[in-house]
């Protein structure tokens, strides 16, 4: 078994516009940059391989921890295809996003998109070479390349409430078995020391 730890990247402007993201390239903002400074990572995990996401917002974070992380461009965020940029409350107030379509879980999928269940595909090779290479591995992603994965390891389908919140500035562990199935270790592990 090799340890898994992953989080997502500090705050955009648009996480605080509630605007969808995907594949857009946005940078962290001037808050997301102080909050991340604050952050400090387990001190046992910074011995690990760390990769990040080659989108700006992780890149950065994992940059403004410390990482010297390599690309791994499969831990892209989720592409919500026309819905990028996009706010939740204007797809829903104009009909496009239905409570119908929000309940297809894993297989959710916006127009020209990508489904949780397309971005578990490119994740599951990914896992089997973490899992084969056995050096423990830490990633800064996205949420829903979190989701995703934390939906393999419990067998969530996506639809109603996850046994666990997967809260920001937190850091989430798993353990990854040799052919690549990864279980959790333990869910919102704080970035912020306590005072």
């Amino acid at each position: 078994m090799t340890d898994l730890i992953i989080l997502r990247h500090g705050p955009t402007a648009w996480n605080a516009a509630h605007r969808l993201q995907g594949g857009i390239d946005q940078p962290l903002s001037d808050e997301g940059r102080a909050r991340v400074a604050t952050w400090r990572l387990p001190t046992d995990v910074l011995g690990y391989r760390w990769v990040a996401s080659p989108k700006r917002r992780a890149w950065e974070t994992a940059r403004l921890l410390g990482l010297d992380p390599a690309p791994e461009p499969r831990l892209v965020e989720m592409g919500w295809g026309e819905w990028e940029g996009r706010l939740l409350e204007e797809l829903r107030a104009s009909g496009a996003l239905t409570a119908d379509r929000e309940r297809m879980g894993l297989d959710f999928r916006a127009p020209g998109g990508e489904s949780p269940r397309d971005v578990q595909s490119r994740l599951i090779p990914w896992l089997a070479e973490v899992g084969a290479g056995g050096a423990p591995t830490g990633a800064v992603a996205h949420n829903g390349v979190m989701r995703a994965l934390y939906a393999l390891a419990t067998g969530w389908d996506m639809v109603g409430k996850p046994a666990h919140r997967l809260t920001d500035g937190c850091a989430h562990r798993f353990r990854v078995a040799e052919d690549g199935t990864p279980s959790v270790v333990a869910m919102n592990v704080p970035l912020v020391a306590e005072s």
